[in-house]
């Protein structure tokens, strides 16, 4: 994994982990928050077929995200931001890289 991915994956783990907005589930979706938080610090969020959206980078292939609710049977080929109702914090998982 390059240095420039380690560096975006930690300012999005950031973004999640520490949000501009507290993530409140009877006001907004977890996916509109996650979104939100993103675009906040500047990243271009975009239409995802296969996932909940992604991120687009200059001049480099696309970012996929998924959300869940539940931290359990997450698919590692691609970054997930979970919510943990228990807690109520939210964090980033990372997709597996070979």
């Amino acid at each position: 994994m390059t240095a420039k991915l380690t560096q975006i994956f930690k300012l999005i783990e950031d973004t999640i982990t520490k949000p501009p907005i507290p993530h409140e589930p009877y006001k907004q979706s977890l996916k509109a928050w996650a979104m939100y938080c993103l675009r906040d610090k500047g990243f271009i969020v975009v239409y995802a077929q296969n996932a909940d959206f992604a991120i687009e980078r200059k001049g480099e292939e696309k970012l996929y995200f998924k959300v869940s609710n539940s931290p359990e049977d997450l698919d590692n080929s691609i970054s997930w931001i979970v919510w943990d109702s228990t807690t109520k914090i939210a964090s980033f998982i990372q997709k597996k890289i070979d």
